[in-house]
């Protein structure tokens, strides 16, 4: 009688069980050996070697895979081999790119129950449901401002360093992380890939068009205790609120005008800079804004849409 053979290893045939030594014994189907029977096999090797972790020497963030932790490091590399032919936004990862894909299809399948607003992956709308919460477990140990997230926390935390190393080469203005700086300069170039499906807004960040889609929604779930006047946003009522303080925190360097936010001194910082990136096409007037470039249109429209409630005067 023939000894029982010794079971051999996957990679080296097309059996992954024993032959049986006699008939008593019973009978095992031999498996072919294929890319998923070889996968699954490997995968369960992992779970058996005890899920050993795999730790980044730079974060310490852990991995149970290889794989996982060397597409993590390009993180610290900064290369980003995977663009969007569509906006040059790139990304360390293929899924990351496909994703964010989505935001120019406009397919939104995943919607906030609460506000209407919709978002094209499913973990935006997770993000996004903490608004309604009120839930910002993360707080600035110097001003106290909370966030939903971390990494808005880490962001803002830059602010009170004051550095600001990245720099605008067209007009001087700058700014505590390079993204700012990037969504900055498309300003410049006047590309502005996302656009309002209910009216004719566009804007050069998909976060700026989300925020605009609010207004269409009419849901303003922020309102000031003060006036009653309400929010589509917490930042924007937090904004409004410091009119009712009178607090002006934020100086220009240059000439001492004081606001009550920063964006506003950012504004006014064009005009020290002589920088008027919007101009008129119809005269030769150019602005630092393009609010004011608005305004300004509308004198060669002829539209007076504002009249004087005691003359009639337009």
């Amino acid at each position: 009688m023939e000894s029982m053979s010794k079971p051999r290893s996957i990679d080296d045939c097309n059996i992954t069980q024993p032959v049986p030594a006699s008939k008593d014994e019973p009978v095992v189907i031999p498996v072919e050996k294929t890319s998923t029977t070889m996968k699954q096999a490997r995968r369960r090797q992992r779970i058996d070697s005890g899920n050993r972790s795999l730790t980044c020497d730079q974060c310490g963030k852990a991995f149970t895979r290889n794989s996982s932790l060397k597409i993590h490091q390009l993180v610290h590399t900064g290369i980003k081999p995977f663009s969007c032919d569509q906006c040059g936004r790139a990304f360390t990862q293929s899924s990351s790119l496909k994703k964010h894909q989505l935001i120019h299809t406009g397919f939104k399948p995943f919607s906030c129950d609460l506000c209407g607003m919709s978002f094209s992956d499913n973990g935006k709308l997770k993000r996004h449901q903490l608004v309604h919460t009120g839930i910002k477990p993360f707080s600035c140990d110097q001003c106290g401002q909370a966030f939903t997230h971390n990494s808005k926390l880490k962001k803002h935390q830059l602010i009170h360093t004051g550095l600001k190393a990245f720099s605008c080469d067209q007009c001087g203005m700058s700014f505590t992380v390079n993204g700012n700086l990037k969504q900055h300069q498309l300003a410049h170039t006047g590309f502005k890939p996302f656009s309002c499906d209910q009216c004719d807004r566009a804007f050069t960040q998909s976060g700026s068009l989300k925020k605009h889609q609010l207004i269409h929604t009419g849901f303003k779930p922020f309102r000031c205790d003060q006036c009653g006047r309400a929010f589509t946003q917490s930042g924007s009522l937090k904004r409004h609120q410091l009119i009712h303080t009178g607090l002006k925190a934020f100086s220009c360097d240059q000439c001492g005008k004081t606001f009550t936010e920063n964006g506003n001194l950012k504004q006014h910082r064009l005009a020290h800079t002589g920088f008027k990136p919007f101009s008129c096409d119809q005269c030769d007037r150019a602005f630092t804004q393009s609010g004011s470039l608005k305004k300004h249109q509308l004198i060669h429209t002829g539209l007076k849409p504002f009249i004087c409630d005691q003359c009639g005067k337009s």
